[in-house]
């Protein structure tokens, strides 16, 4: 039975790992554990979003730790510190074209971070079996966040399942998929109980605006142009965060210890047709002209690499565990641009940081 009482989740000020910690702190009322966020407060983590989970939580049942999960000697502190019995990794460097400029800190983080927290929760949860042979307690887990993106590119049919072989096309998806075999040989060789789950695009509130719907929902706004890699017709499966996030926490609970499970939305869209759905939306919601908007679509050249389709089979998660989405895209689009609409403080929090000056060089939406 596992313990699930004090959660380390890692990157937690990120996009989807704070969404998370408001879902099972705020939504969650069957949990009743403590969780430690561990960020490093780089350039896409903001202590800002969780400031009411701070606010209503804080120094009870939520903590803040601020390190590198590639730093052994602060992690391994915090495991022994807070008695640490799960984690929950969604600490990465994540966007494609920072990958393509600068892939050092991608290996840096998604290989080595994650190395260093296998071997701490290793070490930390070591147990002696009845035999008088080392082993590891089995009330404990470790599950890791990972993407569709290692399985590489889709052609006009055919899903992501759990058996597609890995063929990562950029470093950020070669570091993942290094990540996710480094979790399986930790649960083979030395028997630690993990799970690993794959997810499709994500999208919701308090998203770093270098990603595709919230860059072009901002930039909507601010009146600027709207760029579109190559021909826009790279297929991509979106997934509300929320919904990701209700996943994860099914796994945690019930998956089965050395498995791994697909996330989707089940909700493939073209970027240049989720765009003129977006569109629609928001001109609606801020009152400004759809035709006017759309004049500014631009098209640009396209990313090297640029995986083609990614759609993903998520009937494992659904038949083993129960899981649905609450949400339809419609929705969920409403309730994204919603929450920009309504939270122009943290969006001028973000502009006014590392990402302002980056954006001007580099066009960046996944």
């Amino acid at each position: 039975m596992r313990k699930l009482t004090n959660v380390l989740v890692t990157g937690g000020a990120g996009f989807i790992g704070c969404n998370f910690i408001h879902v099972l702190l705020q939504k969650t009322p069957s949990f009743k554990g403590r969780v430690i966020n561990l960020d490093a407060l780089t350039y896409a983590g903001n202590a800002a979003s969780l400031a009411d989970v701070e606010s209503d939580f804080g120094g009870s049942r939520y903590f803040f730790e601020r390190a590198d999960i590639t730093d052994r000697a602060a992690v391994e502190a915090i495991f022994k510190k807070y008695d640490i019995d799960t984690v929950i990794h969604f600490a990465a460097e994540s966007h494609v074209d920072r990958s393509i400029l600068g892939p050092e800190a991608f290996i840096k983080t998604n290989v080595m971070g994650t190395f260093t927290l296998l071997d701490a929760a290793r070490n930390f949860w070591a147990d002696t079996n009845a035999d008088g042979t080392k082993g590891i307690r089995s009330d404990v887990l470790f599950h890791h966040v990972s993407t569709d993106e290692v399985y590489g590119s889709l052609g006009d049919t055919g899903y992501f399942t759990e058996t597609t072989p890995y063929d990562p096309r950029s470093p950020y998806s070669a570091s993942k998929a290094s990540s996710d075999h480094l979790v399986f040989a930790y649960h083979h060789t030395y028997g630690l109980p993990v799970t690993l789950s794959n997810c499709s695009n994500n999208y919701g509130p308090y998203h770093f605006p270098e990603k595709l719907i919230p860059l072009m929902i901002l930039n909507m706004l601010e009146g600027k142009s709207l760029p579109v890699y190559g021909d826009g017709k790279n297929i991509r499966d979106w997934l509300f965060v929320e919904d990701h996030n209700t996943a994860v926490w099914a796994i945690v609970n019930k998956g089965r210890t050395g498995e791994k499970y697909n996330i989707g939305g089940e909700n493939e869209w073209t970027n240049i047709d989720l765009l003129h759905r977006l569109i629609d939306i928001v001109a609606e919601k801020a009152k400004l002209d759809p035709a006017k908007v759309r004049s500014t679509i631009t098209y640009v050249k396209d990313r090297p690499g640029h995986d083609r389709r990614y759609a993903i089979d998520c009937s494992k998660l659904k038949a083993e565990l129960g899981w649905k989405q609450s949400v339809t895209f419609e929705q969920g689009l409403a309730k994204t641009v919603d929450w920009y609409l309504n939270n122009e403080k943290w969006v001028e929090g973000i502009k006014s940081g590392d990402y302002k000056n980056w954006v001007e060089k580099n066009y960046t939406a996944r």
